[in-house]
């Protein structure tokens, strides 16, 4: 038989079969649609493309997009990612609803790729399912490291690594030369939270190293994993590197944490005595939380605590100072109120100074307002079907809420684009959980239980950092200049290290 001939049936063939195969697969994507399409909720929805959903909507910033939709769709929207329902909260009353009013409904969290690789299969406090597991853990945390005690307590380990960080900031006036405030604020907190959890400082001398993998944990923390709602795609995170680079991070910081728990494991301490990482290991040596728990798990927990305390904290300096470098009114204001209250610049300003401090509060919260250190609150999950606002919510939904939307709702909120501090000056709203239209730290049982030890932390390190010198940009950059670009994570750094001069070197 000619050849042509049997190339013409071969076509024929294959053309008969796709005839008949793609009418069926067209029927089959089009019924996977309409199903997904079809909900007992009323919630608003923007158009989504089958087997991805929305997908493909997040972008580099997922919380700028979702602020973007809900301009349309509203405070309440739901979309999925593949087939899985993700309800997005955008305003102050929705927000309450669900980490007040039904908080309980919503407190577990769901099971996400990264948090298993990075966080020990979720047995840390952040990310462990609502249960006596994470109520017994997060108890322990909050006793042991987190009271209002306890955070009192480290106010002398505070004031002293303050003023190391001060006597860096001399030296380098004394050499002439910029500061790195970025890698100085990675540095103080990464040692402050090092003596007040593990005991003493770990990492001397490598700050930068630190904040490099303290990045590289947040951003692969905030990455969007495909296989979490499109399992079969799961293989596209082993092809793409993303499950290869955040097993190398995980393994970083294993073996650190392995370094913490062999010195306090080898030099145990007399009973009473000891840090957060002793009583973790007295826990497990007395099985005295009712099960047991694993070396994992105190990991885990170490993990929280020193990431959590060390990250978010310097993220929020890095954006206050970046801010009042670009408002040199606010800069000024804030130095003339500092000044004020300690007239002897020889020495530090104290956390007793602070507390007659107010304009530096509205400073902290009005950058906290405007560069939420997680601007999407850690993801929740509805452990049954609920009511929401008049509108049915599956068991199952994740849900996020979106705090950097919320505190730029002009609902609330004048001229919500605006660095202003003065809004809070003589308002009661703060950001303890209690005022749902700034919540930086979360709300309700998931609430973050470490803003007491972030927040003295920042307002003495800002507070000395502008009462000791007068503050420039380098190469006479004008505030206005500045970049303010965000990296990507899920903790949003500002993505330009800050550089600054500052002048004159001694007072």
């Amino acid at each position: 038989m000619p050849s042509f001939v049997t190339g013409f049936m071969v076509q024929d063939s294959t053309s008969c079969w796709l005839l008949l195969i793609l009418p069926i697969f067209l029927i089959v994507i089009f019924k996977w649609y309409s199903n997904s399409a079809v909900n007992k909720t009323s919630l608003p929805s923007p158009p989504k493309f089958p087997v991805i959903g929305n997908l493909h909507q997040l972008g580099l910033y997922p919380h700028r997009t979702f602020h973007s939709l809900a301009q349309k769709y509203g405070p309440l929207m739901l979309l999925h990612f593949g087939k899985k329902p993700v309800l997005v909260v955008s305003s102050a009353e929705a927000a309450r609803e669900v980490m007040k009013t039904h908080d309980l409904v919503f407190s577990s969290r769901p099971k996400l790729k990264m948090f298993d690789i990075l966080l020990y299969g979720n047995k840390d406090i952040a990310s462990a399912p609502y249960g006596e597991y994470w109520r017994q853990l997060r108890s322990i945390c909050v006793l042991h490291l987190l009271s209002n005690k306890r955070v009192r307590s480290l106010r002398g380990v505070r004031e002293e690594e303050t003023s190391i960080m001060m006597e860096k900031i001399n030296h380098a006036c004394s050499a002439n030369r910029s500061v790195n405030l970025s890698e100085l604020f990675s540095s103080v907190t990464n040692d402050v939270i090092c003596r007040a959890a593990l005991g003493r400082k770990y990492g001397e001398g490598s700050g930068r190293k630190f904040m490099e993998l303290l990045a590289k944990f947040a951003e692969l923390l905030g990455s969007v994993v495909m296989g979490d709602y499109i399992p079969w795609l799961d293989w596209v995170g082993h092809v793409s590197g993303l499950y290869g680079k955040a097993y190398a991070v995980a393994e970083e910081f294993d073996r650190f944490l392995e370094e913490v728990i062999e010195e306090h494991d080898t030099n145990r301490p007399k009973e009473g005595d000891g840090d957060f990482v002793d009583v973790l290991l007295s826990v497990q040596r007395t099985n005295s939380m009712g099960f047991p728990i694993d070396r994992s798990a105190i990991k885990a927990s170490i993990l929280d605590m020193f990431f959590a305390g060390t990250d978010t904290t310097y993220t929020v300096l890095d954006w206050t100072m970046a801010e009042l470098l670009r408002h040199p009114n606010v800069m000024k204001k804030l130095q003339d109120e500092a000044r004020n209250v300690k007239g002897d610049k020889s020495h530090i300003i104290t956390e007793e100074d602070t507390d007659h401090m107010p304009y530096l509060r509205a400073v902290l919260k009005e950058t906290l307002r405007l560069h939420p250190p997680v601007p999407l609150l850690p993801p929740r999950e509805s452990m049954q079907e609920i009511k929401l606002l008049g509108h049915h919510i599956g068991a199952k939904t994740h849900v996020i809420v979106n705090a950097w939307g919320i505190a730029r709702d002009p609902v609330h909120w004048d001229n919500p684009q605006e660095f202003k501090p003065e809004r809070f000056l003589n308002s009661s709203i703060d950001y303890k959980g209690l005022d749902f239209q700034l919540i930086p730290f979360g709300a309700g049982r998931r609430g973050c239980p470490g803003t007491q030890l972030a927040m003295a932390l920042n307002e003495l390190v800002i507070a000395n950092v502008v009462f000791h010198f007068d503050w420039s940009l380098p190469n006479g950059e004008q505030g206005k200049d500045l970049d303010m670009s965000e990296a990507v994570g899920l903790t949003v750094h500002k993505k330009i290290p800050l550089l600054g001069v500052a002048l004159p070197c001694n007072k």
